[in-house]
């Protein structure tokens, strides 16, 4: 049977749309040479493929599709900005099949312009076309929020903006499948540019709560009942939470560079969020000196190893940063994560906990990294030795938070 649309890349965003849209009905063709980061339970699959999902690694079937989102990932290049070889990949490879009439959708977090000068002129010299003549081409930034099941794509607000209005129409035509609510924005650079203030806005954030954490501590003020507080303000007011770092897939942008004029708020946000991992560690070296035991050969579990809580993804985890430093201090370091069943730091295995309660009781210190639901913290904070909570996520009093 022929699908109606291709999604190419697999990854954290690309798995996603393609569950949305085969639970709105739309027969999906999955294109990828492997899961790319993301990650589906076996009976998540199974509706999939029941559903109409056809995974494949044939570029020829990128041809018979109406609709092709790119959803490519791009990591953070060696320079501070998104590595668009994946994309291009993508881009020259749809290129090569692309048919008139084809509505194509970039989903990548890339850099305003993007769409236009970068992708538009690997389509049309691949395939001969012309944009907004030939084929549609739109830019929509994803909105996927992992592990969390109270946002659904149908109510999730997609934003569109396409090369020319009828290339706006045609995405929207297709998202309007898949949402309650469709946004058009002027073009593709404001649609990309929403993406950059979503992604800056979330970094910026925890960066100002993550110096707030620190300047409370040295103030002997509890943070925790602080944001409790503050957060009942109904106007002017967005509740976020510290914790040892920044992770996942959304990489800062400040638009530096000769075509761009640097944020410099985001830029010193980066540098808030980078030196969380080593002021957790600092904590940590801090509390075994005052119960009169040393870093050095002290036993250290780390709970969630994951960049968010309930899923499976360590992209850019801070529990990385934090594992090497306790082990440059020389302390003998194991993990516990219901969702990582092995770990590696530095290239070597870090030892995993089977039973977390007899782990956590045996450990000089046990530092809670991320909040799963499967922890029961209080009982944890009862049979931990001693527990650092960077999320605050412990009962008042139960454990030294950050």
């Amino acid at each position: 049977m022929p699908a109606d649309l291709a999604v190419i890349g697999l990854g954290h965003l690309g798995l996603p749309l393609a569950q949305a849209a085969v639970a709105a009905g739309i027969p999906t063709l999955g294109y990828g040479t492997g899961p790319e980061g993301g990650s589906l339970t076996p009976a998540e699959l199974r509706r999939m493929l029941s559903g109409g999902f056809r995974p494949t690694t044939n570029p020829a079937e990128l041809g018979r599709v109406r609709t092709a989102v790119i959803c490519a990932p791009t990591p953070q290049g060696a320079d501070g900005t998104p590595d668009l070889g994946h994309v291009e990949s993508a881009a020259r490879t749809l290129a090569a099949r692309l048919r008139p009439h084809t509505t194509v959708i970039l989903e990548s977090s890339v850099h305003p312009g993007t769409t236009e000068g970068f992708l538009r002129p690997l389509l049309e010299e691949g395939s001969g076309l012309r944009a907004g003549r030939d084929f549609h081409l739109a830019y929509s930034p994803s909105r996927v929020d992992p592990g969390n099941r109270d946002i659904t794509p149908a109510g999730t607000p997609k934003v569109i903006g396409g090369l020319t209005p009828a290339c706006t129409e045609s995405a929207a035509a297709f998202y309007g499948r898949l949402t309650d609510k469709v946004v058009r924005a002027r073009g593709p650079r404001e649609a990309e540019t929403v993406q950059v203030l979503e992604t800056n806005f979330r970094h910026v954030n925890i960066a100002l709560v993550n110096e707030m954490a620190v300047l409370c501590h040295d103030l002997g003020v509890d943070l925790w009942d602080v944001i409790r507080c503050a957060e009942t303000k109904p106007f002017g007011f967005q509740a976020f939470r510290p914790g040892p770092g920044v992770g996942g897939h959304g990489i800062a942008q400040d638009l530096g560079g000769p075509s761009g004029r640097p944020l410099r708020m985001v830029e010193l946000a980066r540098q808030v969020n980078d030196h969380m991992p080593r002021y957790v560690v600092q904590r940590a070296a801090a509390l075994l000196n005052e119960h009169g035991k040393s870093a050095r050969a002290a036993r250290v579990l780390l709970l969630g190893v994951t960049y968010k809580a309930d899923i499976a993804d360590r992209q850019g985890t801070p529990a990385h940063e934090i594992a090497v430093r306790l082990m440059e201090l020389g302390a003998s370091v194991s993990y516990h994560d219901p969702h990582v069943p092995a770990w590696s730091v530095l290239g070597r295995p870090v030892p995993r906990a089977d039973s977390l309660y007899e782990a956590a009781a045996d450990a000089d210190l046990t530092i809670l990294l991320q909040q799963h639901r499967t922890y029961d913290l209080q009982g944890l904070s009862v049979k931990a030795q001693l527990l650092l909570d960077t999320r605050g996520a412990t009962p008042t009093g139960a454990a030294h938070r950050l």
